[in-house]
């Protein structure tokens, strides 16, 4: 019992340190080291996940809702279209057989790194796309809020229906799906999107540890203490992360995340 408190609680504090110098995203490294440090299948690993990682997110969102960073009309409308679908993607998660949701999960993982490691020394590139194809959720330069468009709300709410449909299915908190969303679609600036995606995520995750909490399927033995040590790390983390080259921990997550995916397809090979 003690053992699996204090590795629950380690591998916890391993996510949050991830979370909160990664932006959003690091996240998606949960359910991998619940599988196998812990040993749970992904139908078992989702739930627990997705209560650090919600909880872990409110922290940060609290602290960009107290700077005022969080665009929270876009998160609100992104957060209901993730709701409405979470309860799908949960549906679909225990219905599938472990051996193809771990696969699935894998192929999710290794497009994740992919586009990260591509992605970690394109701003530049990405100011300059921006400024010839403006993206349709534009920030107004006196209010500085969103000018709400068809193209902007429909843009918003399909990055919420999918981050919401993940985040049910793999529990992942959907912040690889909400950043890279935020950025094509809205000129605002990096610490506004990733303030933003943190407060979806929080919203969005909420929904799914509620659903899975009242059908009785949440582990509150490893939930609990996983959940805790995510929330702790990311607040150390965030002092850290200000230190570190943004880039070069881009680069360096990809390439953890790729080789964790490597490792979850093994392991179905395996087993098979």
């Amino acid at each position: 019992m003690e053992n699996i408190v204090v590795s629950s609680a380690a591998l916890g504090a391993v996510v949050g340190l991830i979370l909160a110098l990664t932006g959003a995203g690091g996240a998606i490294l949960a359910v991998p080291l619940l599988l196998f440090v812990l040993r749970l299948n992904v139908a078992e690993a989702a739930p627990v996940a997705l209560l650090a990682v919600g909880l872990s997110a409110a922290v940060g969102a609290a602290i960009g809702l107290r700077a005022g960073i969080v665009r929270y009309r876009a998160a609100m409308l992104m957060a209901v279209a993730g709701t409405v679908f979470s309860p799908a993607g949960l549906w679909l998660a225990h219905r599938l057989p472990n051996g193809p949701l771990t696969l699935l999960f894998a192929a999710v993982l290794a497009f994740v790194a992919l586009r990260m490691f591509k992605q970690a020394g394109a701003s530049a590139r990405h100011k300059a796309e921006a400024e010839q194809h403006p993206q349709p959720c534009q920030l107004d330069n006196q209010t500085g809020r969103f000018v709400w468009t068809a193209s902007c709300t429909r843009a918003l709410a399909l990055s919420g229906i999918g981050a919401g449909f993940l985040s049910g299915l793999l529990g992942v908190g959907g912040g690889f799906v909400i950043v890279p969303a935020l950025k094509k679609a809205t000129n605002a600036p990096v610490h506004s999107i990733v303030a933003t995606s943190l407060a979806v995520i929080t919203l969005v995750s909420a929904s799914g540890v509620i659903t899975t909490a009242l059908s009785g399927r949440m582990n509150w033995q490893i939930g609990v203490p996983f959940a805790t040590g995510a929330m702790l790390a990311m607040l150390g983390g965030r002092v850290v992360a200000s230190q570190l080259s943004g880039h070069r921990l881009q680069q360096g997550f990809a390439f953890i995340a790729g080789l964790i995916a490597i490792g979850m397809v093994a392991k179905v090979a395996l087993a098979a």
